[in-house]
């Protein structure tokens, strides 16, 4: 879940292209095609780079166009469905991969790129990380070309822990995270930017919660149907954790309809002293701040998610994206031969560099040189287990009720038990 601000700008690009096809010999073909590019991406400059890729692989290869189109986070959430079923559906689409992709492949919208990633003896499958090839596989098929992975971690204000002489490198378990929050509050700080509005940030806190209760096995479990599930005791205590966060009152003032471009914003203009978020925060809470600056770059700071103690969780097992492009059934051949060029550890080196992201291709993570992306970045190469955002990975309407109790919860409005077995409600009707 790469999420993008409110912005309605549409960026296009035309680039002459002759691309590869992807046959069992392997022999380069020629076609007139326009491949249509769908994505969520409002940052320009991101869509410089991949417009000025689309302008590199023109020069030698004239012939098929490239066609960027833009559509904010939730319009492409919304009218993703339609589109795949109309004349005008994109040739590839952004994927946040997990039960939202499984999804669409069982719609039959969708092709494996399994063909394309096999040929030349595997030549583009060997190149990517095989956990990300992993993540956008179901049924034995791959059903995206993976395209950066992401982690969630807390980020925080150096000079703001100072004040309240909190040490971010003590915070080891939820018990010290909430006694870290106390200690912001009792220097008149806000501890904590939050995004209740949106409900999906929040969902993080239950996310990793519940990761660190059930641990990677009792997740298999709760997944599997064993026992009582999303109802079990691990989940009923992720919920009690956090509604013992929720009553820290730990959120700026306003939090439970702020978006998360706003709690973006709250934590860039150093009005919260901590943000639970992505990889990109640092570029990302500069671009929300009101003088787009944001912190500087040595007043901030990164700590994993605490474990908690006796729970059979690691602080090495993450929450976290896997991003890709999902190709449509319809789609030109040559789409896949685009998506293997976007891949290459050259051109994943430079998005790295350039876009700050944390790439899937071999060899591509020197591009990686911001210091708080790389350490993220580390922390990714040293993980135990990879757990895709739940809003996607337990599928669209689970994944919403996910998001909905989990602010029920921190505002005092449900009890964990109730949030838990609403959950597993959901799930067992979705898995019926």
């Amino acid at each position: 879940m790469s999420i993008i601000g409110k912005q309605g700008l549409r960026f296009a690009v035309a680039a002459s292209v002759a691309i590869t096809s992807f046959g069992l010999s392997g022999e380069a073909a020629f076609a007139d095609a326009t491949i249509r590019w769908l994505h969520v991406e409002n940052v320009p400059g991101t869509v410089e780079i991949w417009s000025k890729l689309a302008a590199e692989f023109e020069a030698s290869h004239p012939g098929v166009k490239v066609d960027l189109q833009f559509l904010d986070n939730q319009a492409f959430k919304a009218k993703l469905p339609t589109l795949l079923q109309s004349k005008d559906a994109p040739s590839f689409f952004y994927t946040w991969g997990g039960g939202v992709l499984k999804a669409q492949s069982e719609t039959g919208m969708l092709r494996p790129v399994d063909k394309a990633l096999d040929a030349d003896n595997g030549a583009w499958r060997n190149s990517l990380s095989a956990s990300a090839v992993h993540g956008m596989s179901f049924d034995g098929k791959v059903w995206a070309a993976p395209s950066k992975v992401g982690l969630v971690s807390f980020f925080y204000n150096k000079e703001l822990f100072k004040k309240a002489g909190v040490d971010a490198s003590a915070i080891k378990t939820w018990d010290d995270f909430l006694a870290a929050v106390k200690a912001l509050k009792q220097a008149d700080i806000t501890p904590i930017a939050g995004g209740g509005g949106d409900k999906w940030p929040i969902h993080f806190y239950w996310g990793y919660l519940a990761m660190r209760e059930a641990g990677q096995d009792g997740f298999k479990k709760a997944k599997a149907g064993e026992g009582d599930g999303f109802a079990s005791e691990a989940f009923i205590k992720a919920g009690q954790h956090l509604a013992d966060l929720g009553k820290l009152k730990p959120f700026q003032n306003g939090y439970q309809g702020a978006t998360w471009n706003d709690a973006l914003a709250t934590f860039g203009d150093g009005r919260a002293a901590m943000l639970l978020g992505f990889e990109n925060t640092s570029d990302s809470a500069k671009n929300a701040s009101t003088s787009r600056k944001g912190l500087a770059d040595d007043n901030l700071g990164r700590f994993p998610f605490p474990v908690i103690k006796g729970a059979p969780g690691l602080v090495t097992d993450n929450l976290g994206g896997l991003n890709g492009w999902a190709v449509t059934k319809n789609a030109p051949p040559e789409t896949e031969a685009f998506l293997k060029f976007l891949s290459s550890e050259k051109n994943q080196k430079l998005l790295a560099e350039k876009t700050r992201i944390i790439p899937v291709a071999k060899g591509a993570l020197d591009g990686v040189q911001n210091p708080i992306l790389k350490d993220s970045a580390i922390a990714l190469s040293k993980e135990t287990w990879h757990q895709n955002f739940l809003d996607q990975d337990l599928g669209p309407n689970v994944g919403g009720v996910v998001n909905d109790v989990s602010m029920e919860i921190v505002s005092g409005a449900m009890t964990p038990k109730d949030g838990a077995e609403q959950i597993q409600d959901a799930y067992s009707l979705e898995a019926h």
